[in-house]
């Protein structure tokens, strides 16, 4: 496997970071947090993926505030992970490679 990472807090910087995956990568893990909530710009640019997109929190978001147990991306993705930390991003490599 080939992992480029990347991390940014501004919305447009992972919008272009997902649109210039397109037909480049085999799958995406994404940890969109608070995105995870309030972003249509991130759904809609995971929507058209043609590739696994597995959705990662380090914590348990239905275990935190209510407003935290909506993520607007859950309906899209292949795969969800959270509440295992950091750990959860190697969970999420392995299964993406068991998938592509």
């Amino acid at each position: 496997l080939e992992v480029e990472t990347y991390q940014s807090n501004h919305e447009g910087a992972i919008v272009d970071r997902i649109q210039q995956a397109l037909d480049r990568c085999h799958g995406i893990i994404i940890n969109p947090a608070a995105f995870t909530h309030t972003s249509i710009a991130v759904r809609d640019a995971l929507a058209v993926m043609d590739v696994p997109v597995i959705e990662i929190h380090l914590s348990n978001i239905n275990k935190r505030e209510p407003f935290r147990h909506k993520s607007l991306i859950a309906d899209i993705v292949f795969a969800r992970i959270a509440g295992f930390g950091s750990h959860g991003y190697l969970l999420a490599l392995e299964g993406l490679a068991k998938v592509i």
